[in-house]
């Protein structure tokens, strides 16, 4: 059954921006397929004609092995944890973007294998067994070309729905850096075998450049960067709260905090420097605002790494990367602001709900009321900014009405259209989320979410 809280109003003088579309995923977008349209180019202007079948099995080896080529170094840089990628655009959208490039690079790899080795078999008139031994134990880089194929299949196999399920996402973590060593392997014999680079000098910096341009970023941002900030921040636990059943806060502090430029809604990867848990660098949200000397996460105990964290001692050191993340008040485009929680998602929506300028309401959905975390904080809040909190707790409304369809929300929100809506929760909750506030009229672009499924 929904329940309501409000306050008396406290008037904070807010300035917003003009509602607009959000540009940043457009010209990224428009820089990819720029490079890629590059990349035909040089096929383009480094061949002279296509004549036959084996021409054209060949010709399209080359543009499917250019293409994964290509492909392969914007994977990387997807997922290179840039800070002007990951705040403009969004994890959760550089995530979705790097696993459809994933697969469409493993299509690419594949049919360049395949497109070659046919091809070449009808020039030389040969079998493609045949064929396939020669391009793998006598070309130059080949063989290493060949591992790198293998490590890349391997990789899409483990990255597939149902093999993800079972397993966790420490392992699937580590075992997701097999492509730095595959992408390593297969690099040489780009340059070696590929006709488009023989001979073709400013082929060849162009290529050199954009893999080690992305390497460098790769090795700054996701390994050098937090190392630094370790030893800078020199974070520790203080403390470890009980919030609800199977809840928890984490407690920490540290020095010149204030430099990471932490952001409420955002989230860092944690690495906490205890037995069992150090090998592992696990997403989790800030469920305060952020401090020069203290950060807080709060935590649902879901089995692994999640429930050590309950058993953390005062002192235990940590290391935090990031932060990561664009789910922030800077994506609001008005004065009228919905958030959308959904049991442990209220964690980010928790320093939102505090900070974020204009008119705000709180949809808090859980099963029962003693899962409702962190909510004294919450209904403090509340009173102090004037803004007003819904609790959605049970199987639904009066009447079988779903306590997040379009009705419901717009039976608690008046002008629910007009707001821009922050929704975390479980994946279910929050794809019928967005169902609803499309369906009430809610623009796409005013609907805002990150997912931490792997």
């Amino acid at each position: 059954m929904p329940t309501s809280q409000a306050a008396a109003p406290v008037h904070h003088p807010v300035r917003h921006r003009l509602a607009r579309r959000p540009v940043a995923p457009l010209l990224v977008q428009a820089g990819i397929w720029s490079g890629a349209a590059g990349v035909l180019v040089l096929w383009w202007r480094n061949t002279s004609s296509v004549v036959g079948p084996a021409d054209w099995l060949t010709g399209a080896g080359r543009i499917t092995g250019l293409l994964a080529g290509y492909a392969c170094a914007v994977l990387l840089l997807l997922m290179a944890r840039v800070p002007f990628l990951d705040h403009r655009i969004g994890t959760d959208r550089l995530v979705r973007w790097h696993a459809l490039g994933g697969r469409c690079t493993i299509s690419l790899i594949l049919a360049h294998t395949l497109l070659i080795i046919w091809g070449y078999s009808l020039s030389s008139h040969t079998d493609v067994i045949s064929q396939t031994s020669t391009l793998v134990l006598h070309y130059p880089d080949l063989l290493k070309g060949t591992a790198g194929f293998l490590l890349f299949v391997a990789t899409a196999v483990l990255s597939a729905r149902a093999a993800r399920r079972r397993m966790s996402y420490e392992t699937w973590h580590y075992l997701h850096f097999a492509t730095y060593a595959a992408v390593f392997l297969a690099f040489g014999h780009q340059l070696s075998d590929g006709a488009d680079f023989a001979g073709d000098g400013p082929a060849r910096i162009a290529w050199y450049s954009l893999y080690l341009g992305v390497a460098a970023l790769v090795a700054w941002y996701r390994f050098a960067v937090p190392v630094r900030r370790g030893l800078r921040h020199r974070l520790r636990v203080v403390a470890v709260h009980r919030e609800a059943p199977d809840v928890f806060s984490v407690h920490l502090t540290g020095r010149h905090l204030e430099e990471l430029g932490a952001e409420p809604g955002q989230f860092f990867r944690w690495r906490f420097l205890a037995q069992g848990l150090w090998w592992a660098a696990n997403p989790y949200s800030l469920s305060a605002p952020p401090h020069p000397r203290h950060l807080r996460i709060t935590v649902k105990n879901a089995g692994g790494h999640s429930a050590a964290l309950a058993r953390l001692t005062p002192g235990t050191r940590v290391w935090a990367e990031g932060p990561y993340g664009s789910f922030t008040a800077n994506r609001g485009t008005g004065p009228r602001v919905l958030l959308v929680a959904g049991g442990i998602g209220i964690t980010p929506l928790r320093p939102l709900f505090e900070t974020v300028p204009g008119q705000v309401t709180l949809v808090y959905r859980a099963r029962r009321p003693e899962d409702l975390a962190l909510r004294d904080e919450l209904e403090h809040i509340a009173a102090g900014r004037g803004a007003v909190i819904h609790y959605v707790v049970g199987d639904g409304s009066p009447g079988g009405v779903q306590p997040l369809s379009a009705a419901a929300l717009s039976a608690l929100v008046p002008d629910l259209a007009a707001h821009d809506a922050y929704i975390c929760g479980p994946d279910g909750m929050t794809r019928a989320a967005v169902s609803a506030l499309r369906q009430a009229g809610v623009p796409a672009w005013r609907i805002h979410h990150e997912s931490f499924a792997f």
